[in-house]
This record gives C-alpha cells, sequence and structure tokens, in this order.
C-alpha cells in the first residue's frame, strides 16, 4: 500500500489501521497528532481508522524540552 506520510511516499503492508502505522513508526500515541486526508484525527478513533491506498498523512511528534533563559528574558522584559 503507498501511503504519503509528511510529503514522502511510502510502501507499507496493509491492512493498517492509523494506531497500528503510529506503533509501527515507534512513536509514543500521546506525543503524536495525525491528520489524515487534510482532517485532523481524534486518537480515541486511531483503532478504528484503516488506511488506503493513496492516502495523506501528516503527523507531528511533539517534543519536550526547552530552556529557561527565555523565561528570564521575558521576566526582564525582553
Amino acid at each position: 500500500m503507498q501511503l504519503f506520510i509528511n510529503g514522502d511516499e511510502k510502501t507499507l503492508d496493509g491492512p493498517l489501521s492509523l494506531a497500528q502505522l503510529i506503533e509501527q513508526m515507534g512513536m509514543k500515541s500521546d506525543r503524536v497528532a495525525v491528520e489524515l486526508n487534510r482532517e485532523i484525527v481524534a486518537r480515541a478513533y486511531w483503532t478504528e481508522i484503516w488506511l488506503k491506498e493513496g492516502d495523506r498523512l501528516e503527523i507531528v511528534h511533539f517534543v519536550g524540552g526547552g530552556s529557561s533563559s527565555r523565561l528570564n528574558n521575558e521576566s526582564a522584559g525582553w
């Protein structure tokens, strides 16, 4: 099955649910947002949605981190 993930064409074995794809990609589901064919998909439906040939996905993986220096700069009026 051909899918487009973040603009890249990928060939995957199907059938495959959206939840299975996220797991297969090694991503933590609680840190991911998914858009399927230009519509955001609520995490509660990932197990029910089966991907089809040519589907287009945008997957955003949230990453924690940052610096406290920004907070210090903002409080100093920068």
